[in-house]
């Protein structure tokens, strides 16, 4: 069954050395579904963890290497007035960043706003919070 997967799942599935067994198998049992801007937050995390001496040259590569592999296969909801709309309110009714209310949005879209029995895979604790306060299901890492 597809999954929302947010950024913080999928960074450790590309740096090479902190993909675990389970993290794979999650991927393996729950396509990815992302949100658009996904990508630029993994860059993100890349670049920090590059600047603060995690990763090397080699293995940033590495792990943009692995997006590119991912992106061919996960599907990717767009944004728009919607995900703006939804977005919105999420910062206060769930002490959520902005990025964060963005990826609760965009899951939200995803499943036409009924998230019951929609797995969402997140390492963030407030956005799995938030996500199961909507009514998604918690996939445990």
């Amino acid at each position: 069954m597809p999954a929302f997967w947010d950024a913080s799942a999928l960074v450790p599935l590309c740096v090479p050395g902190q993909a675990d067994l389970r993290g794979r198998r999650l991927l393996a049992e729950h396509p990815p579904v992302v949100w658009w801007g996904t990508p630029v937050e993994m860059a993100g995390a890349f670049a920090r963890l590059r600047r603060e001496g995690h990763l090397r040259p080699a293995q940033a590569e590495a792990a943009r290497r692995r997006v590119a592999m991912l992106r061919r296969a996960w599907r990717e909801v767009e944004p728009g007035p919607e995900v703006r709309e939804l977005a919105e309110d999420r910062p206060e009714r769930h002490e959520l960043r902005a990025a964060d209310a963005l990826q609760l949005a965009a899951a939200l879209v995803w499943c036409n706003r009924r998230p019951s029995r929609r797995p969402f895979i997140c390492l963030d604790r407030k956005l799995r919070m938030a996500a199961r306060a909507e009514g998604f299901i918690e996939v445990e890492w």
